[in-house]
This record gives structure tokens, sequence and C-alpha cells, in this order.
């Protein structure tokens, strides 16, 4: 008779170490939690390949690997685990904190025990996160770069400009031109950046038919759709609405209490600021070109809506139909114009 095995792995990414346990079930009796360091590079990935084979780990869906999401330091052992076939589960940092209630003391081996233990308690709820998307990942890279690089661009004229208050025309004259050559080639590099940007929607049959429908939504330009799609890894895991603007920080929750507290609905302050933002400026630009926001928007705030709260509903209209479209893979239809 076969014997029912699997596998749990807890992985604590750092710059510059891998430290993972090993969990192994075999008809449903754990043995002794297995624990071991490794570097995080290429050399590292291979020490950890013949480590993972010693244990016998199977390479298929009975084994789950949990890991932090670590910005750029996960990257590699994201790439191993996808080449591989071995689920990988990416998750949020905080939320898996939390789940370990109240913890005293750590090192990166004990985080790498409990990550293991909670990819053994969470396996059933747990979704594996799509393979590596070298394409998604330049993708989201260029768009950090572009960011990087307007911050710098305005950092440098904000100085000048205050400069500008107390310097002489003269000074003021040397401080500009000593800048200049910075300026430009900041701005150089941004146009390489936005050039690269167009390339990979334009070479990319995936990428450009879920940008193509996102921008036929009222208030979504190029740049939101952009940072939608890697935010959503091109909505590769269907992700639904609600979770998107949950994940945007524009989803009311609930805030009661028996009969002591009876709080307003609002946001919860855990969300992805820079889509937040945007989704603003993409509710804005809807209420001034787009009867149905525009009327929607004047007649909540003339019911006595507060201006944020409504304009905060909007944005969760604008995110609501831009996984329509994509999950129907039809451009948004403007059913308001036919009804005036």
């Amino acid at each position: 008779m076969q014997k029912d095995v699997k596998f749990y792995l807890g992985i604590d990414v750092s710059k510059l170490t891998l430290d993972i346990s090993v969990l192994r079930i075999t008809d449903h009796h754990k043995d002794d939690m297995v624990t071991d360091r490794f570097d995080n590079n290429a050399q590292g990935m291979k020490a950890l390949s013949k480590w993972l084979k010693m244990q016998k780990v199977s390479f298929d869906t009975n084994s789950l690997v949990v890991i932090e999401n670590t910005g750029a330091y996960h990257r590699i052992i994201w790439e191993y685990c996808s080449k591989n076939h071995l689920p990988i589960y990416i998750g949020n940092a905080t939320h898996i904190k939390w789940s370990f209630g109240i913890a005293r003391g750590k090192n990166d081996r004990i985080d790498s025990q409990r990550l293991c233990s909670y990819a053994f308690k969470h396996a059933d709820e747990l979704k594996a996160t799509p393979v590596l998307n070298p394409v998604l990942l330049e993708l989201k890279d260029m768009m950090t770069a572009r960011s990087r690089l307007l911050a710098q661009i305005g950092s440098i004229k904000v100085y000048l400009g205050e400069l500008k208050l107390s310097n002489s025309n003269e000074v003021q004259k040397i401080m500009e031109q000593a800048h200049k050559a910075a300026l430009e080639g900041l701005k150089k590099s941004l146009a390489v950046v936005e050039k690269r940007i167009h390339e990979i929607i334009s070479l990319h049959t995936a990428i450009k038919t879920n940008y193509g429908l996102l921008i036929t939504v009222p208030g979504i330009g190029h740049l939101t759709a952009v940072y939608i799609i890697c935010c959503t890894n091109n909505f590769a895991t269907k992700i639904t609405g609600k979770q998107l603007a949950c994940y945007a920080g524009v989803a009311p929750f609930e805030h009661t209490s028996g009969t002591s507290i009876k709080g307003r609905n609002k946001v919860h302050k855990m969300a992805n600021k820079t889509l937040k933002k945007m989704l603003y400026m993409c509710a804005l630009a809807s209420i001034k070109y787009y009867a149905e926001f525009s009327h929607y928007y004047e007649r909540k705030v003339a019911a006595g809506k507060n201006e944020m709260g409504v304009i905060n509903a909007i944005k969760n209209k604008i995110l609501l139909r831009a996984v329509a479209v994509i999950n129907n893979q039809q451009p948004y239809v403007d059913n308001y114009k036919k009804v005036a």
C-alpha cells in the first residue's frame, strides 16, 4: 500500500542567506523538523537542490514552500521553485507574523520553523503563487525605476526652488547650471524607461490584451493600467474585484461590536498606497469627463454624503469594472450614455 507523504517547507529569506525548515508528514504522522542554511545565490540553489533530494522532498503538489514577500531578495528562490515545479506561496509578512500569535524571541532559524508550521496549518487555504514571469518582473522594475527617477527629478527641482528664495541671481544661476547635467541625464533615463514600458506591452500579447481592456474603463489611463497589471501578475490568480479593492485600500469594512461600538464603515489602513493614489486621480478624471460618475458624485454629495467617501466609492467602482472587463475579455461599454 502506497504511503501518503506530504512535505511542508518554510524558508526565511534574507539578502545573503536562506534558512530552510522541512516537515515531512507520512500517513498523518509528523517526522522531526529538519533545518539548514544556504547562500541566497546561484551556488546556494545548487546546494539547496542536493539537500532537498537528500530529504526526499517531492517536486510536485505534495509539497508546499512558504516564504514572506521580501521584494528583490526572494526572486532567486522563486525562480528556482518555478523552474523545478515546486509549489511556492509568497505571503504578506505582516499577515503571516500576526498568525503566529504572541511570539517571544526570533532568529532566522526560528522564523523558518514558524513558516514551516504555518505552511502545515494553513495548507488547505493557501494558493500557490503563479510561476515567476520574467516579462512581468521587468515591467515591475521599469515602473519602480520610473517612480524613482521622477522622485529624484522632483527633489532637485524643489531644492533649487527653495534656494531661489535666498540666493542672489548670480549664485542661483551657478547652482542651476551645476544641476543642469544631472536633470538632463535623469530625464533621458526616464525617457528610456518609458519607452521600454511601451515596448514590453506591445511585444507580449497577453499583457497587450489586458492593457487594452483596462484603458477602456473610465478614469484608468496608461500608468494605472500598467500598475494594475504588475500588482495582479497580469490577473494570473483570477483576483476578484472585491479582493483588488481590499488590496488597494478602497473597500469599506463594518466597524461594530455589540451595542457599545457602532462606527461607520471605513477602509483599512493596510493598503497599496501607490495604487490608492493612482485611483484617486482616476476618480477625479472620471468625475470630470464621464457623466455616469459626475452625476453619481453630485447626487451623493447633495444627499449629504462625505465628499471623500463618495470619491472612495468611485475608486471601488473603477476597480470592479477593471476586473469585470478582464474576466469577460470585453472592453468596457458605457451603458449610461445609451440610457441617457
